[in-house]
């Protein structure tokens, strides 16, 4: 049976070079290309067997790492492997806490980008040469909030993810073709699940899972 493996970058060039790397590893491979976490959520439940997501941490509707833990959380038997613009060791030991399966620099050349997923699908963590050591010295960053986030539900985190971005719930509903009464009791269950009190304890709480602009490079995440 095909591999299913699921493409998430919002760059269509580099979409295109990670869909060559893909079927460089598995010439076989069905390859599934998305460009933003909406997208990769309808994605995951259209091909729950899918066998890997290559996960840029910088799409559209994505807050930093909470797209990882988020998919982390809800396809636990689902590997992640982050391909970033950023090679920062606290993103790489970040990326590594919160799930993910490999971290890929987008610097890569397109022969290690296809070893890293021969590599992860075959069951091992990949990170580039030499990182594995330093990020053992480094101290954990896994957070009690991450846990929360990755129990949330999927229409839940599309709801927190509308909130921070200073969506109404008239708004809320009218995108996702539901009541307003529907979203205030997401609303209330991703306070609760949280453990925050309204929307703006709801939004500062997901800026944890924001990448941290000295962790940034020039190309972006």
């Amino acid at each position: 049976m095909a591999q299913t493996i699921i493409v998430a970058d919002d760059h269509p060039l580099f979409r295109a070079a990670l869909k060559q790397a893909v079927s460089q590893a598995v010439p076989d491979a069905e390859t599934v290309e998305v460009d933003s976490i909406k997208s990769l959520q309808a994605a995951v439940e259209s091909h729950p067997d899918a066998d890997l997501i290559l996960l840029d941490l910088n799409m559209p509707g994505a807050h930093g790492f909470s797209g990882l833990v988020f998919m982390r959380g809800q396809y636990p038997g689902l590997p992640v492997v982050v391909v970033s613009g950023s090679e920062e060791l606290q993103v790489m030991r970040r990326s590594i806490d919160y799930g993910a399966s490999g971290f890929i620099p987008k610097s890569a050349p397109l022969p290690t980008i296809t070893e890293a997923i021969r590599a992860v699908l075959e069951g091992d963590v990949w990170l580039p040469e030499g990182v594995a050591e330093r990020l053992e010295r480094m101290q954990t960053d896994s957070t009690d909030f991450s846990e929360r986030l990755a129990s949330l539900t999927p229409q839940q985190f599309r709801v927190l993810g509308m909130l921070a971005e200073g969506l109404l719930n008239k708004q809320i509903a009218y995108d996702l073709d539901v009541s307003e009464a529907t979203i205030k009791a997401h609303i209330t269950a991703v306070f609760r699940k949280l453990g925050v009190r309204n929307r703006t304890q709801a939004v500062i709480a997901i800026q944890q899972m924001e990448i941290d602009p000295s962790e940034q490079s020039l190309s972006g995440s």
